[in-house]
């Protein structure tokens, strides 16, 4: 059994929850909003969405039993963390619900301490993530990427 098989962590801070229980998704919102809302995943098929939660860590953000907010990790669960498809629905901004989030997963989440690298990709949230001690790449010309789609 691998560490993400068992992963089970839940933060409350009345009337919200964040949870690690993929049990507890709304996959149909998480679809709707990342194909229909985000700028990074614009027409992403639903298959694509379950197969990256399935091989994730995941937080879901509820208020009672309503999902209002997501994000997942990429790990090997040693050295190295990619944050990705994070989101606050937008009646729900403006509360500290992201900063929370971030907290619960860079700071309250035990198995992610120590990593000696954190990535993500962002075009509008570096206020944010800077709070988190991200910055621009230091060095871009040691990074590399193969892109093998520009849409969904």
């Amino acid at each position: 059994m691998s560490l993400l098989d068992s992963f089970s962590y839940e933060f409350s801070k009345e009337p919200f929850l964040i949870s690690t229980d993929k049990s507890k998704l709304d996959i149909d919102l998480i679809h709707s909003y990342l194909s229909s809302r985000s700028y990074w995943a614009e027409n992403i098929p639903r298959a694509m969405i379950e197969r990256s939660i399935q091989n994730s860590v995941v937080y879901g953000v509820y208020e009672g039993k309503y999902q209002i907010g997501f994000a997942r990790v990429v790990t090997d669960f040693a050295t190295y963390g990619y944050l990705a498809d994070v989101f606050v629905l937008e009646e729900y901004r403006g509360q500290g619900l992201s900063k929370w989030l971030m907290d619960c997963i860079f700071n309250q989440t035990p198995e992610f301490q120590g990593f000696r690298k954190w990535s993500l990709a962002t075009a509008d949230a570096h206020g944010l993530y800077e709070q988190y001690g991200f910055t621009a790449l230091a060095r871009p010309e040691r990074m590399m990427e193969k892109v093998n789609f520009t849409k969904y």
